[in-house]
This record gives C-alpha cells, sequence and structure tokens, in this order.
C-alpha cells in the first residue's frame, strides 16, 4: 500500500468522537475503498523529498528502459467478471521463467515495478506487469486490499500457466498492498505447481491491521468503534470484511519459498508486520531488512542489496534458465 494521507483520513474521523462514529467510518469508507479517481502517493509515507528526489534518478531511466521494449496489452477475467489489464515484456532471449508484478494501492503496475522488472528482464526472466482491480486499466469500483486481489492473482497465474505452459516457472512479486496480495495468494491449496517463489516488499499483514496502526500510532485510539462499523460498510458495499482473511492465514500453509523485504524506517507498514508473516511462514523462507529505507522504498535506498539479496534467492529456489 503506497502512502495516500489515509492517517490524515483515519485522524480526522477519530476527532469526531463516538457520537459520529457512523458518519466517521463512511467518510473513511469512501476516502479508501472506492476506486479513486486519481493516483494518489503520498511522499512522506516514503522518505523524506531530498531521499525522493535520489530514487527518481533510478526510477526514471529504468521506467524508460521498459518502456522502450516490445510489449503487449493482455486482458483476463476475474471471477467476478472485471476485465483485468497487464502489459507482458518479453525477455531478449526464450525464457523458462514468468515474473508477475504487482503494485500497491491507488497505483498502478507501470509506475511500482519498471524498476524490479527492468533486473528481471536482464536476468533473462519474461515479466507480466499488471493493474489491480480498480487500479489503473484495470474495472472494478472497489479496492480488494488483497482480499480480493489474491483470486485475480491467481487468474493471473491460470492464464500464464496456460498460454506458457506448465513448465514455464513464475515468480510471484508484490509491493505493498502487492505484496500482500501475493502472500495471500500462496495460500490458494489449488495454486498451479509451478509457481516457484514469491518476493513480497513491505506487504502488510490485513488491511484491519494497517488501519489500526495508524489510529494508535497517531492518535493513541483502539480500533474500536470506527474500524467495526467501517469494515461493516466495507463488506456490505464492497463484498468483503478487513479480516476475512491475512497474510498470516496463507503464511500457515504456504508450501511456496519466500523472500520477506521491508525498510526499517517504514511507519506506514511497520516493519513488525514482515517479522510476523516471516515467523508464520511455513515454506523455505528469508528475509531482509533494509536500513534507512520508508515504506516502499527499499530498492531504492540500497538497489546494489536489494538486487543481490533477490538474485541469491531465486537462484536457490526458482534458477532463470537454469536448463541452459
Amino acid at each position: 500500500m503506497n502512502g495516500t494521507g489515509i492517517a490524515a483520513i483515519v485522524g480526522g474521523v477519530a476527532l469526531l468522537g463516538a457520537a459520529g462514529a457512523t458518519a466517521g467510518a463512511l467518510t473513511l469508507f469512501n476516502r479508501v475503498i472506492p476506486r479513486q479517481d486519481q493516483v494518489r502517493v503520498n511522499l512522506d509515507e516514503m522518505a523524506d523529498m531530498a531521499k525522493w528526489e535520489e530514487y527518481r534518478k533510478i526510477i526514471r531511466p529504468r521506467k524508460e528502459w521498459i518502456l522502450e521494449r516490445t510489449s503487449e496489452h493482455i486482458t483476463i477475467k476475474s471471477r467476478d467478471d472485471l476485465t483485468l489489464h497487464g502489459d507482458y515484456f518479453p525477455a531478449d532471449d526464450p525464457s523458462d521463467t514468468i515474473v508477475i508484478g504487482f503494485h500497491g494501492y491507488t497505483s498502478m503496475g507501470m509506475n511500482d515495478c519498471p524498476s524490479i522488472c527492468k533486473f528481471f528482464l536482464e536476468k533473462g526472466a519474461d515479466c507480466l506487469i499488471v493493474d489491480n482491480r480498480a487500479h489503473g486499466k484495470s474495472e472494478g469500483k472497489y479496492i480488494g486490499f488483497g482480499i480480493l486481489d489474491r483470486y485475480d492473482c491467481l487468474e493471473w497465474i491460470k492464464y500464464a500457466a496456460k498460454r506458457f505452459g506448465e513448465n514455464k516457472k513464475i515468480i510471484l512479486f508484490g509491493v505493498s498492498m502487492g505484496g500482500a496480495t501475493v502472500l495471500m495468494t500462496s495460500g490458494f491449496p489449488d495454486i498451479p505447481e509451478n509457481v516457484k517463489a514469491i518476493v513480497a516488499d513491505c506487504a502488510f499483514t490485513s488491511p484491519y491491521d494497517v488501519f489500526a496502526h495508524i489510529l494508535k500510532r497517531d492518535y493513541h485510539l483502539p480500533p474500536f468503534p470506527v474500524m467495526n462499523i467501517n469494515d461493516a460498510m466495507c463488506r456490505k458495499k464492497a463484498g468483503y470484511g478487513f479480516r476475512d482473511y491475512s497474510t498470516l492465514d496463507a503464511m500457515k500453509v504456504t508450501k511456496i519459498p519466500t523472500l520477506f523485504i521491508h525498510g526499517k524506517d517504514d511507519d506506514f507498514v511497520p516493519t513488525w508486520m514482515s517479522e510476523k508473516n516471516y515467523v508464520a511462514c511455513a515454506a523455505p523462507k528469508d528475509m531482509m531488512i533494509v536500513e534507512n529505507a520508508g515504506h516502499a522504498a527499499s530498492l531504492y535506498e540500497n538497489p546494489e542489496r536489494y538486487e543481490a539479496k533477490v538474485e541469491e534467492f531465486i537462484n536457490k529456489y526458482a534458477p532463470i534458465n537454469s536448463a541452459k
């Protein structure tokens, strides 16, 4: 989940007091759950502006590199008949691996994933960068916070397995809400066996935990009653509750090797969430905490260490073009 000013929204709700809790929860729901009209990224949640200017020096050329490559626009249908969009970037040579990348809250695939996909493409893997439901070009009225998106992720996996064959290795990558999405997806008992590895960057445990963290951090308030009312609204309108599923539920049953990455200075999705995911993970696992990195900023804060860790993990559990 990229920073979006949710802290300010939740704070405004909290200050209404008990008498205005229902109205406040409705305000929170309307500002957070429905599709957003524009991409909203609060850079303060990622890093200070001086750091952000340095990060741009990494992000811009990598995205330009990606955009200059041959690509194919792809659409699939979700289980609830939404049209989901993605862009497929083949590697220079035939590959035995495809990476499917998932972005953060109120962002889109081509905002959050080009930097890491450049790395994977140069290593010889194909890449599929997707827009989550209610984001970018994909249809949808309500944001799924991983709870709904995990079903869409499973459809993308099935699409890749059908198109490229069951021998094509699949690596899932996600950042923030995308990280939570790929972790939750790993809990499906019928996930195709060619999903060989997951890289989850600053994934939250559940949307409920994120909002509860902000209430406690900024206003020293418990989740009740705002979160309870908002949860009921979300279930009625969007079809899910904030605690219907979590990454911890998935981690208890996953069999997919998983690399957890988190910025030590992330105060939006706190580091303890990845630490809990790591402890709960029943599959082979590894974890890297990046010093001085805020939310969703680990790759840009220390690209050399980040990419070296990802390469080490992938080489161990899902080596790219291993038969060549």
